[in-house]
C-alpha cells in the first residue's frame, strides 16, 4: 500500500475521484493527508468528511516559497506520505518539496503533454483546431508541466465543442486515469 498526500486549491473532484477507487479496492493506497493554499476548497470538507486530514496553509503567512513548502513538507512527513499527488493544486511547487520527494511528485494536467503546458487549456486546444485533446498524469520536476510522462488518455474534439463541454469530457478520463497511474507507482 502506497500512502499519498494530495495538494489541491479547489473543488477535489480528482481527490474525490482517488478516494472513491481507493473504497472500491481499485487502488492500494491511503491518503494520509490533504492539504490546500486556499482556505474555502471544497476538498478539504470531502476530506474531513472522510477522516482524512485536512490542512490549509496560508502562503501569505510565510515570508518566502521556501518556508511555505517546508511548512507542507512538516505535514506530508509527519503523515508518512510516500507520493505527492498534485491533484487541481494551482501553485508550481519548488525545490523545498521537489528534493525532499525525488521523483515522487506526480500531477495531472488537462492536455496531451507536451501539448498546451499551464493554464486556459481547453480555450488554446479549441482555438488551435486539433482533433484531439485529453489528459497526462507526470512525474513533477522543476519545469512547468514537465517531467516523465506516466500515461495519457485521449478524448476527441468535437464539432460544436465549448470550453465546458471539453473539459467535462476530459475531467472523466482525469478521474480514470490518475488511479490507473497512482496504482502502478509502487514499482517505481
Amino acid at each position: 500500500m502506497i500512502v499519498l498526500g494530495v495538494l489541491i486549491s479547489g473543488r477535489g473532484s480528482n481527490l474525490m475521484a482517488i478516494v472513491k477507487a481507493i473504497e472500491e479496492g481499485r487502488l492500494n493506497a491511503r491518503v494520509a493527508v490533504v492539504l490546500s493554499n486556499r482556505a474555502d476548497a471544497d476538498g478539504l470538507v470531502f476530506a474531513r468528511e472522510k477522516g482524512i486530514d485536512a490542512v490549509w496553509v496560508d502562503r501569505g503567512a510565510f515570508d518566502s516559497q521556501a518556508a511555505y513548502e517546508s511548512d507542507i513538507l512538516v505535514a506530508l512527513q509527519s503523515g508518512g506520505v510516500q507520493w505527492v499527488v498534485l491533484a487541481g493544486y494551482m501553485r508550481i511547487l519548488g525545490p523545498t518539496i521537489l528534493a525532499a520527494y525525488p521523483d515522487h511528485v506526480v500531477n495531472i494536467h488537462p492536455s496531451l503533454l507536451p501539448d498546451f503546458k499551464g493554464l486556459d487549456v481547453p480555450r488554446r486546444v479549441l482555438e488551435s483546431g486539433v482533433s484531439e485533446a485529453g489528459c497526462t498524469v507526470h512525474l513533477v520536476d522543476e519545469t512547468l508541466d514537465g517531467g516523465r510522462i506516466l500515461g495519457q488518455a485521449r478524448v476527441p474534439v468535437l464539432q460544436g465543442d465549448t470550453e465546458a463541454s471539453l473539459s467535462a469530457r476530459i475531467l472523466v478520463e482525469e478521474h480514470r486515469l490518475y488511479s490507473q497511474v497512482l496504482q502502478s507507482l509502487s514499482g517505481l
